[in-house]
C-alpha cells in the first residue's frame, strides 16, 4: 500500500458530517475515564474455562508485553459458577473449574499487576443458564467485591416476565448500577467498573452512560469479515456517543482467532481502537502468532485509544461506495476522521474484495484547517510519509484492508495554490466575486 499526496486538485463535492446530539451526562464516579483494555475468556474457551487457563493466559499477557501495552484487565466470562446458589443465597464458584476459589485467583492476578473482571446477568440466569443477579444485585455485587474483582460485565439473558419486572431496559440495568453505587458509598472503596452487555437494545448510547462506563452496541461479533463489517456499519451511526467515562462497546476482539486475513484483522483492530471501543483480547494466547502480536501491540493506535486529552472517537465524513448515511451491512462507511491531542487521525477502510485507491480532500474532515498543510504519519508502517496539501490518495489499499494516518499541522500551505478555496461552495473574494460560479 502506497500513499500519494496531491497538492492542487479541487474538492468536487460537499459531504455531510455527523451532527452530534447532546448526550446524557456521563457518570464520573472515579473509574473508567478511558476505555478499558484486557483479556476475556469467552471467544477462545466459551464454557471450557478454569483457573489454570486464566492464570496461564495472564502470565502470557505479561511475558508477551501485552500488559505493558495496556491490557491490564483479566476478565472471566460465563460458566465460572455452580448451577445453584448456596443455601444462604450466594453464587458459588465452580469447585471443579476454580478449586482454589475466586479470592485466591484475584490475589494472584493483582500480584501480577492486573485488575480482574467477573460476569453476571441482569435476568434470572446467565446466557448459559448459571445463576443471574436479578433481585440479588446487592448481594452479588458485595460478593464480587469480596472475591476481589474490579469490573463487572453484565449480560441481558433470562429476562423476567413483564408482570414481574415492571420496568424496561433502562430500569433493569439501573438496579445493578444502584447496587454498585451503594456498595462504594458504604465501604468507601472505588466502585466496580460497570460494562453493560445488552447488545444495543433500546439505544444504550442515549442512556447507559448514566449507569456505567461502556455499553454493548450490537449482537455478538464473530471471527469473520462479514461480522466485523456489520458491526462497523451499525456503529457508524452512533460513534459520536463515545467520550470520557462512557464508550460504545463493539464486543470482544477476534484478533488471533481463525477466520480472518491479516489485513481484515488489522481493519478490525483499527476500527475498535479508533472508535474507542474497549479493547479486550479473546484468543488463546498460547497459540498467538507474530502477526497477532503485531496487531495487538500497535502502540501508536493504542496511544490514540488511550488519549487522556481527547475522549471522542472517529466518525465518518464520507461513506464512499454508498451515498452518505446509507445503512449497508456489506459496504459500511469508508472515510473516517477524529481529533487527537497530537493531530487529526484518519481511518480509511477498503470494503471491496479487491485492492483500491482511496482519495479524499483533507477538509472533508471537520478537524482539518483550510489553508494549512499537514505532515503524514502511517500508523501501521510506522513511517513518516511527507506532507499533504489539500488532497491525498492512498494507493493499493488491500481488500478489506485499512489505512490509519495521523496528520499534524505543518504550517501554511504554499502560496498561490488554485483554486483559492479547497471547498468551493460560496468561495468568495473580498470584492464580492464568487469563485464557485
Amino acid at each position: 500500500m502506497t500513499i500519494a499526496v496531491v497538492g492542487l486538485a479541487a474538492v468536487a463535492a460537499v459531504f455531510t458530517v455527523f451532527s452530534k446530539p447532546s448526550p446524557v451526562r456521563a457518570l464520573d464516579n472515579g473509574v473508567g475515564k478511558l476505555p478499558f483494555m484486557g483479556w476475556n475468556t469467552w471467544n477462545a474457551y466459551h464454557c471450557e474455562i478454569s483457573e489454570s487457563i486464566v492464570l496461564d493466559n495472564a502470565k502470557l499477557i505479561k511475558s508477551l508485553g501485552l500488559l505493558d501495552a495496556g491490557y491490564n484487565y483479566v476478565n472471566i466470562d460465563d460458566c465460572y459458577s455452580e448451577k445453584e446458589r448456596s443455601a444462604s443465597g450466594d453464587i458459588v464458584a465452580s469447585k471443579d473449574r476454580f478449586p482454589s476459589g475466586m479470592k485466591n485467583l484475584t490475589d494472584q492476578l493483582h500480584a501480577m499487576g492486573f485488575k480482574a473482571g467477573i460476569y453476571s446477568d441482569s435476568g434470572w440466569f446467565t446466557c448459559q443458564l448459571y445463576p443471574g443477579s436479578y433481585q440479588n444485585e446487592d448481594r452479588d455485587i458485595q460478593l464480587f467485591q469480596d472475591w476481589g474483582f474490579d469490573l463487572l460485565k453484565y449480560d441481558n439473558c433470562a429476562v423476567p416476565f413483564d408482570e414481574v419486572i415492571k420496568e424496561g431496559m433502562v430500569g433493569k440495568y439501573a438496579r445493578m448500577a444502584g447496587a454498585i453505587d451503594k456498595l462504594s458509598k458504604r465501604t468507601g472503596k472505588p466502585p466496580m467498573l460497570f460494562s453493560l452487555c445488552q447488545w444495543g437494545r433500546e439505544q444504550p448510547w442515549l442512556w447507559a452512560r448514566r449507569f456505567g462506563q461502556s455499553w454493548r452496541t450490537t449482537d455478538d461479533t464473530g471471527p469473520d469479515w462479514g461480522a466485523i463489517r456489520s458491526i462497523i456499519n451499525q456503529n457508524s451511526f452512533y460513534s459520536w456517543a463515545a467520550d470520557f467515562y462512557g464508550y460504545n462497546d463493539m464486543d470482544l476482539l477476534e484478533v488471533g482467532n481463525d477466520g480472518m486475513t491479516f489485513e481484515e484483522s488489522k481493519s478490525h483492530f483499527t476500527a475498535w481502537a479508533l472508535m474507542k471501543s474497549p479493547l479486550v483480547i479473546s484468543t488463546d494466547l498460547t497459540k498467538a502468532t507474530n502477526e497477532t502480536l503485531t496487531i495487538l501491540k500497535n502502540t501508536e493506535l493504542i496511544a490514540i485509544h488511550q488519549d487522556p486529552i481527547v475522549g471522542t472517537a472517529v466518525t465518518p465524513f464520507r461513506w464512499g461506495i454508498n451515498p452518505d448515511w446509507t445503512n449497508n451491512f456489506t459496504h459500511p462507511a469508508q472515510y473516517w476522521s477524529g481529533e487527537t491531542q497530537d493531530g487529526v487521525v484518519f481511518m480509511l477502510i477498503n470494503v471491496l474484495d479487491q485492492p483500491a485507491d482511496m482519495f479524499f480532500s483533507l477538509t472533508e474532515s471537520p478537524w482539518i484547517r483550510a489553508g494549512r498543510q499537514y505532515s503524514v504519519r502511517d500508523l501501521w508502517s510506522h513511517t513518516n510519509n511527507g506532507t499533504a496539501v489539500r488532497n491525498m490518495t492512498i494507493h493499493n489499499v488491500p481488500p478489506h484492508g485499512v489505512a490509519a494516518l495521523l496528520l499534524k499541522d505543518a504550517g501554511d500551505e504554499p502560496a498561490g495554490i488554485q483554486p483559492p478555496c479547497a471547498r468551493p461552495e460560496w468561495c468568495m473574494d473580498q470584492n464580492g466575486t464568487r469563485i464557485d460560479q
